[in-house]
């Protein structure tokens, strides 16, 4: 018998949402794998118990085993009882499948270290995810049940804003944004720099009209508070005012 909590119930069909139900295996199978072709990505589970025992990923399953599964917890701390979640991260650093552009530009917008490319393979997205210790954000069920990949969490949300509160919200980052501190192109860090140095990219109108400037440490780009800024702040200014209201 299989029992799935919380947010895990998003993956399973509706009759098996917030119920018992049994489920047939054959031979010899990981609580991994089964759990997996259900639907649920491994990377969403927190806590897993077997008759009420917790277990790792590569516990075999019984037929008369009664086996709970529960989200990753956001709040609750069950390192010391739990054998599938890993260490938490230091600090959140991401990495985005394809289908993800605007949610990073988002990310780096409220200051956090995003990579993206459009042409990243599943492969490449879940060897970086590994390698350097960042959350794979993904709409992509598949990509999240590579073995290699630790982090990952399947973003629910299809609209880019939405998708950004329920990050923020996810893994509580309201207290951890930075704003205007990233390049939105390439995730670089910004650094002041003097208007005469870079008195000949600017436009005329700019020329005249601002005299604080920034310069992506990686890429170049050069960036004043002109009316994109003001934009992008009432942009920011509305996410966490989302933010307050949830």
């Amino acid at each position: 018998m299989f029992r799935f909590y919380g947010e895990l119930n998003d993956f399973l069909p509706n009759r098996r949402r917030y119920n018992a139900f049994s489920h047939t295996i054959s031979g010899r199978v990981s609580v991994k794998d089964v759990i997996e072709s259900l639907g649920v990505p491994h990377p969403e589970i927190g806590l897993l118990l077997v008759n009420s025992q917790s277990v790792d990923f590569s516990y075999l399953v019984q037929d008369t085993d009664f086996i709970s599964v529960y989200p990753a917890f956001a709040q609750l701390d069950v390192k010391t009882v739990s054998r599938v979640q890993p260490e938490p991260l230091a600090e959140f650093r991401f990495v985005l499948d394809v289908h993800l552009g605007t949610l990073a530009t988002y990310l780096r917008l409220f200051g956090f270290d995003t990579l993206y490319r459009n042409d990243y393979s599943d492969e490449e997205l879940a060897c970086i995810s590994h390698t350097e210790g960042r959350m794979l954000l993904t709409r992509d069920r598949g990509l999240l049940m590579r073995s290699l990949v630790e982090y990952g969490y399947f973003v629910r949300h299809t609209n880019p804003k939405q998708q950004l509160v329920e990050i923020l919200h996810r893994f509580r980052l309201t207290a951890e944004t930075r704003p205007f501190e990233r390049c939105l192109t390439c995730n670089g860090l910004l650094e002041p720099i003097a208007k005469e140095i870079i008195l000949a990219q600017l436009p005329p109108k700019v020329r005249e009209g601002q005299d604080l400037f920034w310069r992506c440490r990686q890429c170049g780009q050069v960036y004043w508070r002109g009316t994109h800024h003001e934009r992008m702040q009432r942009f920011i200014d509305a996410v966490n005012q989302k933010l307050i209201s949830e």
